[in-house]
């Protein structure tokens, strides 16, 4: 039995993974998660990894020669290349952390760090809703706005691993400030950016709504949308339409087969699909834009579990 190992590091919760080769698929098998608790220090985090590795091997019967090679999943900024953490924001005193060269000298498999955005795509792009296409734009549309881009079939990252920060384009000259910037694609289409809009609309609005206001979130504006609440669905609506431009950007710029949107839009699609492809069609090319499937992400709560194994399987075939 062949396998690949995933480990999926985040700033509240790391997971190591086991998945079976299967043909072009892989099937995961066994998985160990634990909270980061990051105040540790990155040694004590990654002698969990290693750990928790080592354990999965055991229960399944695994030796390391078993293992085709691993992939690392986490928030930037990396250095991919070279397989270095230069410390993320979620993840204090991960400073120039080379965890590849560790886990190979631990284990003796090849290994391979990859962003967290570019991993997804490629966890949706081999396991999900991109399966079979050859250019794909993932959208992480989460706490902040993302992508990972698939070009010509294979991880496009950029001359220096930056290609995709696409929450830093401007679609406003003013709104909601992400990634430092008023008025960004990430002011917009963000859970920070809907709970943005939301608490200013609120700020203004005279009618009776069910939005909590001391409990402003996407989520909470989600659910009093999917109640009816006028302004909830105001505010969807807002970023829907923001939402579109910037899909129709990317759309003229990059011409995709698919845009795969994870996350909220994932979650949220109802309430966002309507207005996102009349301002498409409105702003987009008309052939690039028929050519182009925008879906929902699919993997779901697995995505981390897929991308950590994606990033192993997409290296070790290269």
């Amino acid at each position: 039995m062949k396998c690949y190992l995933g480990f999926d590091i985040g700033g509240t919760k790391c997971a190591v993974v086991i998945g079976e080769k299967s043909g072009s698929n892989v099937i995961k098998k066994d998985k160990i998660k634990f909270d980061t608790l990051s105040s540790r220090g990155w040694r004590a985090v990654v002698a969990d990894l290693i750990s928790s590795a080592h354990e999965l091997l055991g229960r399944n019967n695994l030796e390391p020669s078993d293992i085709i090679a691993s992939g690392v999943s986490c928030g930037g900024p990396l250095n991919s290349e070279k397989g270095i953490i230069m410390c993320p924001p979620n993840l204090p005193d991960w400073d120039n952390v080379p965890l590849a060269d560790i886990i190979t000298e631990e284990f003796g498999f090849p290994c391979k760090v990859c962003n967290d955005a570019d991993a997804c795509a490629l966890a949706e792009w081999q396991f999900g809703a991109g399966r079979g296409c050859n250019d794909m734009v993932f959208l992480t549309f989460g706490t902040g706005m993302g992508a990972g881009l698939i070009l010509g079939g294979r991880l496009y990252s950029g001359s220096n691993g930056l290609a995709g920060e696409v929450g830093h384009i401007r679609l406003d000259a003013d709104g909601p400030v992400g990634y430092g910037k008023a008025g960004s694609f990430e002011g917009f289409c963000s859970g920070s950016g809907i709970a943005t809009m939301a608490k200013k609309m609120l700020s203004i609005y005279n009618g009776s709504t069910t939005v909590p206001q001391d409990d402003v979130t996407a989520k909470s504006v989600a659910i009093a949308a999917n109640g009816g609440d006028k302004l909830a669905n105001a505010i969807y609506r807002r970023c829907a339409e923001k939402l579109g431009l910037g899909v129709s950007i990317l759309i003229d710029i990059l011409n995709p087969e698919r845009i795969v949107i994870g996350s909220i839009y994932e979650r949220s699609s109802h309430l966002l699909a309507e207005k996102m492809n009349e301002v498409i069609g409105k702003e987009a090319l008309a052939l690039s834009a028929k050519q182009c499937m925008i879906l929902p992400a699919m993997l779901g709560d697995e995505i981390g579990d897929y991308a950590a194994l994606g990033v192993a399987k997409a290296f070790s075939e290269v």
